[in-house]
């Protein structure tokens, strides 16, 4: 008998936004994933396996890219955000939290606002390579042609080299990056009280996407206990320092 009663909202069917690569059924905590500008699901398996089974790891796909490739992609953190909270409103029958990396930081904490408004506080929120939203900069890379876009994606190696290197599947993966490159950096956040789950930044130490204050100025976002995280690496500094990242987390959860 597992430690939490079995009910629709602990669903095996995750449907099309939510991937459960490793179920752990009897974990303590939850924790759900967002992705960054042009990533999937995929790209938190490593947290998936490396946590499981003391944490139920969640990872959000976004329309638009692999299997759900045909379908339109959302352009805004809001219409993200707007999308997922009944997507996700049936897993909170245990403690749950969120961590996103860039433009999924921005995307996990408009959810949480939202959840929060519905009185189901996050356990806690973990955001990685993203500034505050109270830190703004003119970035228009979504108005470059794709020259000029996968210039960049290649300059922060965001993107798998094998599909920069397959014209295909470049053809194919452009417009989700484009379309999450706008989200991100058309993001501004309506007015609105701060959270007051803890919260935890986590950046890299040579990120050109984010500067150290960035990351701090995270602090005036939760009325909770705040944290700031610094890794060896740039804005893709998870992918080199996993190990370290994760068990950053589990501390935390704990």
């Amino acid at each position: 008998m597992t430690a939490f009663t079995t009910t629709t909202s602990a669903r095996a069917e995750t449907g099309a936004w939510v991937r459960r690569f490793h179920p752990a059924p009897d974990a303590p905590h939850r924790l759900v994933c967002f992705p960054h500008a042009g990533g999937s699901a995929s790209h938190f398996l490593p947290f998936a396996r490396l946590l499981a089974p003391g944490v139920d790891v969640l990872a959000i796909q976004y329309p638009g890219r692999q299997d759900r490739r045909h379908e339109p992609c959302v352009d805004s953190v809001q219409g993200l955000a707007d999308a997922l909270v009944p997507e996700l409103r049936g897993w909170f029958d245990r403690p749950v939290s969120f961590f996103g990396h860039s433009m999924g930081a921005s995307v996990a904490y408009e959810v949480a606002r939202r959840f929060e408004q519905r009185g189901q506080g996050l356990h806690r929120l973990f955001v990685s390579g993203r500034r505050a939203p109270s830190t703004v900069r003119d970035e228009r890379v979504y108005l470059l042609d794709d020259d000029g876009l996968i210039e960049d994606v290649v300059r922060l190696s965001g993107t798998d080299a094998r599909v920069l290197a397959d014209p295909a599947i470049l053809r194919m993966a452009l417009p989700s990056i484009r379309a999450d490159y706008r989200a991100a950096e058309t993001y501004r956040p309506a007015p609105g009280p701060p959270l007051s789950c803890p919260l935890t930044a986590l950046t890299g130490d040579d990120d050109p996407r984010v500067t150290l204050d960035e990351a701090a100025a995270w602090a005036d976002h939760s009325t909770g206990p705040f944290g700031l995280e610094v890794f060896p690496g740039g804005h893709f500094y998870l992918d080199g320092q996993t190990p370290a990242v994760l068990s950053t987390v589990e501390a935390r959860l704990r």
